[in-house]
């Protein structure tokens, strides 16, 4: 029987990540969202209730609204939308970081860098885009490939966030 434990396990474990990320098991029900958003250098949001938010996460676009299911999700260069109580919406570019939705209801949004998408120049993102891109074809090493490579990255999202 030892021998077939991790068989078992094996078969189990896409089961229970379906169980777990398919409803809120925590028996806590909020009709609340509050939400701390910052990076380094400035703060968004500070503990204050919103309708929802949507986010770039490395596994994808997520929608939260209230009682969501717990979760840590690494932030993908993107959007990050954020729908005010009252109807508005506010969008900033992120680069990078980490969403945090806990189980009574609160978010965490930590990134690396983010600013408002009225910050950003379309501009600017595609000069920086040709530059990473000419860096990357002219790159001696596997570092400086991966760094343009990134860069790369970072301006596409920026591109097609604005």
């Amino acid at each position: 029987m030892v021998s077939r434990l991790p068989l078992l396990l094996y078969r189990a474990v896409p089961l229970l990540r379906l169980q777990a990320r398919s409803v809120s098991t925590s028996g806590y029900h909020f009709n609340e969202l509050p939400l701390t958003f910052s990076s380094p250098y400035e703060s968004f949001y500070k503990k204050q209730n919103i309708s929802q938010v949507d986010v770039s996460t490395l596994s994808g676009d997520m929608g939260i609204l209230p009682d969501h299911v717990p979760v840590i999700a690494a932030l993908s260069p993107g959007l990050v939308s954020v729908y005010e109580e009252n109807g508005d919406i506010n969008k900033f570019f992120v680069s990078s970081g980490v969403v945090t939705v806990n189980e009574d209801s609160s978010v965490q949004i930590l990134a690396e860098e983010a600013a408002p998408l009225t910050h950003l120049d379309r501009l600017e993102a595609q000069k920086g885009l040709d530059k990473c891109q000419q860096d990357l074809n002219s790159a001696s090493s596997e570092e400086d490939r991966a760094t343009a490579n990134i860069g790369i990255d970072f301006y596409e999202a920026a591109l097609k966030a604005l």
